[in-house]
């Protein structure tokens, strides 16, 4: 799928994200930063109190929620924040600004039509994923990063289907000397290091749609190995499986992509809690939760309260045990189905 965009994909998320930033149509919030490796992997650690105040409703355990539904963002977007929507002639999907980004010109790809964010993706939507990620490298030769939220453990905040693009650049924007994106380097690596199981595929320059769609299908499957896998020795904490068949998404997981490797990540619960010492905050054992989307595939996360803040960028260690938490086991998956993985 080509865009067929009337200006450079690079040009024209800018210049939108400035005006709107500008005008008040979206709400940038500026963080504190610090890099912390974890696992043999660099990650930017956030602090974004700001956030903490962003409008959420509470679920209960029966599905109803505790205040009027949210406003889905993706059907007719303001002027504002919208992109583009592509391709020009009869368009499946939109272009469009993240309203409360912390990173500069976080866009997003969402499709026209409502799907549903649990389903699984189809090719069109993979295809319009590779082609902003292979214009936006084309045009400024900086990589782009893009990543997917699916299912109730993966930090998804959205049902209609959307997947989120962060270019590199700007996460290296202010003061992230030492880090790189985990995606880049040799893309044949059956590990990228991080401290939970996540399944990786080569992407080649010139790869078709068709053939993109495979590769995600695959990752998927196998995915779904992990997480049965788990569940038959661990009978007593399974993790939920969906049998509704018929394209909805057997599991919780998030997907990574740039132009060159796709990473897919099973989840196995989305909050994570801080392990901290019984004399470190008046006899509390634990902080949290934090919410962990798929910015952790791109060695990039957040947190909103200055305890979090604080005990994480002083111990390496407790990041690597809280990320451990969400996914699944490296060492046990491995050892008992899949030495690929």
């Amino acid at each position: 799928m080509r865009l067929d965009l009337r200006e450079p994909l690079t040009a024209l998320v800018k210049a939108k994200f400035t005006t709107a930033k500008n005008s008040g149509a979206l709400i940038f919030s500026a963080t504190e930063l610090a890099i912390i490796r974890a696992a043999g992997v660099s990650y930017q650690l956030r602090y974004c109190p700001a956030l903490s105040k962003k409008p959420a409703w509470e679920q209960s355990s029966t599905g109803a929620t505790s205040a009027p539904p949210k406003i889905d963002p993706f059907h007719n977007p303001p002027t504002e924040l919208l992109i583009a929507e592509i391709p020009s002639s009869r368009p499946s999907h939109l272009l469009v600004l993240n309203k409360y980004p912390v990173i500069p010109n976080h866009f997003i790809l969402a499709t026209k039509e409502y799907r549903e964010q649990t389903k699984l993706l189809e090719q069109d939507d993979l295809a319009a994923t590779m082609s902003c990620l292979r214009e936006w490298e084309e045009e400024s030769q900086e990589r782009l990063f893009a990543f997917f939220n699916s299912g109730r453990h993966s930090g998804a905040s959205q049902p209609h289907r959307h997947i989120q693009f962060l270019p590199v650049g700007d996460m290296n924007w202010g003061g992230a000397e030492g880090w790189k994106l985990p995606l880049e380097g040799e893309n044949t690596r059956p590990s990228i290091g991080f401290p939970f199981v996540h399944l990786t595929a080569p992407l080649s320059s010139n790869i078709a749609p068709g053939d993109v769609h495979a590769v995600y299908m695959g990752l998927y499957k196998r995915a779904v190995s992990v997480v049965e896998v788990y569940n038959a020795r661990h009978p007593r904490d399974t993790v939920d499986i969906d049998g509704r068949g018929n394209d909805w998404a057997e599991i919780s997981y998030n997907l990574a992509m740039t132009t060159s490797m796709m990473v897919l990540c099973p989840r196995r619960t989305e909050d994570a809690f801080i392990r901290v010492d019984d004399d470190e905050k008046e006899g509390k054992k634990e902080l949290g939760p934090v919410s962990l989307n798929g910015t952790i595939l791109g060695g990039t996360l957040m947190v909103k309260t200055e305890e979090e803040w604080n005990a994480l960028r002083g111990e390496a260690s407790k990041l690597k045990g809280m990320l451990e938490t969400v996914g699944f086991p490296v060492e046990e998956v491995v050892q008992s189905h899949d030495s690929r993985l």
